[in-house]
């Protein structure tokens, strides 16, 4: 309806699969196959979308379902609602107000944070921006903030070099090109590698306040955190002027459609508003499409039967645009941390085409058949095609294509590869995206996160927490002596 705050969604276009290099009798599943999971995958839906919020909402959670952080489903049309009842109080109203508010006083941020409280902003920066957005004049980028991610590892030599890079200010001689600002984010506030990042970056940017810090540490710090913990009380001791939340329950590589994902976001000037918007149109596609055009549970179908009947234990992101590279990575911490539990659970790998072609193809062709590929393709590209172009140097015997383009040749190594992986009975499918924009990236983020719940539930582990990861915190602290 035309009060409806994702009103759009439904005329915009949305993502498709197709499996069909999947289905086949010799080396992949067939129809009847996919056809047999219907009523199984028919009451998973139902159960993630009337039973698990039902659950959730009443704190009445059965212990194999412990911990529930089933809140991702239903963050988008909750923050929507939110910001159409209340523009300025709402948690998105004051994202934008923050984000539109300071890119006068600042020329870069450093978004602190590891896993998937960095991941999903990286993914959306590089998808969606300039490939070269930092190295643009701050008149190029429109005023936006060049960005960087640190606090996602303990690498000397890169977090030296980041604050060496933070200190040189931008490429103009404007006041705001002397500051930066730090948006961290942690739930807890205990993770070590943001915590000691923060520490180092907040007294590097202290420092190069000068006098001015006690009246704009406050304003330049932004921290994403829980209700309670470290990171909270950091911001207190710092009066930090906005505090932003992880909200509960929604774990943290889930967290891409809130203030996680969404402030970074909005400091580059990306359309949240759309990327909610595409996230709910996957959520009704997801509620109502039937099963056999259900983009989500037909590519949990084809992929779950590939790993349970033709041993396909790794699963390969095939992405045929450098700018998707971070979202397979995002997607590699997703899959991998959710259903990677109890002996189960296939492995990610992210690879770009036509570049990964030339490194991992031979392996992947004719090495052990124990993958599937399945392809991320864009069909149209954001820039005018750009043609091989006539030479008068036909060295390089070109001139027979000098009126091809590029889409046209990466169109063309698309199906030479999957007709060649074909051949040497490797199966394939392909996500097909209308095109990059946040929209489409709510769709598929939203996609691939219940499609990983879904088969989390198929495979029987609890796609939520990671306990695995919490050991090496341990060991790390028990080794520096923390006890």
């Amino acid at each position: 309806t035309s009060t409806s705050p994702y009103r759009n969604f439904l005329i915009m276009p949305l993502l498709r699969f197709d499996p069909s290099g999947s289905i086949n009798s010799d080396f992949g599943v067939t129809e009847e196959q996919v056809s047999g999971l219907a009523e199984t995958l028919a009451e998973l839906r139902t159960e993630i979308v009337e039973i698990d919020s039902k659950q959730y909402q009443s704190g009445e959670v059965p212990e194999h379902k412990q911990p529930l952080d089933a809140r991702f489903f239903w963050l988008p049309e909750e923050q929507l609602a939110a910001y159409e009842a209340d523009r300025a109080k709402s948690e998105l109203g004051r994202i934008f107000q923050v984000a539109n508010g300071i890119h006068n006083e600042i020329d870069a941020v450093a978004v602190l944070g590891i896993g998937g409280s960095y991941m999903g902003a990286r993914a959306m920066m590089e998808a969606c921006c300039d490939p070269y957005h930092n190295e643009l004049t701050r008149g190029a980028r429109g005023s936006k903030p060049r960005m960087y991610f640190e606090g996602n590892n303990v690498d000397n030599d890169a977090s030296n070099a980041l604050l060496h890079r933070l200190k040189a200010g931008g490429y103009g001689t404007s006041e705001a090109e002397k500051h930066f600002a730090i948006v961290v984010i942690s739930k807890s506030g205990g993770t070590m590698e943001t915590a000691v990042a923060f520490r180092q970056f907040l007294a590097s940017l202290e420092t190069s306040l000068g006098e001015k810090a006690s009246g704009k540490l406050g304003r330049l710090v932004i921290p994403v955190t829980g209700t309670s913990g470290k990171l909270q009380d950091l911001a207190t001791a710092i009066g930090c002027e906005q505090v932003f939340s992880v909200p509960e329950g929604v774990g943290g590589r889930f967290s891409i459609l809130s203030p996680v994902g969404l402030m970074p976001a909005a400091m580059l000037g990306l359309d949240c508003m759309k990327l909610l918007e595409g996230a709910v149109a996957m959520n009704e596609h997801f509620k109502n499409a039937p099963y056999e055009e259900n983009v989500v549970l037909q590519y949990v179908a084809v992929n779950h039967l590939l790993a349970k009947h033709r041993d396909k234990s790794i699963r390969v992101m095939s992405v045929w645009s450098k700018a998707l590279e971070a979202v397979g990575l995002w997607h590699d911490q997703l899959l991998a941390e959710s259903n990677g539990k109890q002996g189960l659970g296939v492995t990610p790998l992210t690879t770009v085409n036509t570049r990964d072609l030339h490194s991992r193809h031979q392996q992947h062709q004719q090495g052990r058949n124990d993958k599937v590929f399945n392809n991320v393709i864009v069909e149209n590209y954001r820039t005018d095609p750009l043609p091989v172009g006539y030479s008068s140097r036909n060295q390089d015997s070109l001139n027979d294509l000098s009126e091809r383009t590029l889409p046209e040749i990466m169109r063309a190594a698309i199906k030479g590869t999957n007709d060649a992986l074909h051949e040497d009975g490797r199966p394939t499918t392909d996500i097909l995206l209308p095109g990059i924009d946040t929209h489409i990236l709510g769709q598929l983020f939203q996609m691939l996160m219940i499609a990983t719940v879904v088969e989390g539930r198929l495979l029987g582990v609890n796609p939520y927490g990671q306990p695995g990861v919490e050991q090496y915190k341990q060991n790390m602290n028990k080794n520096l002596g923390r006890g």
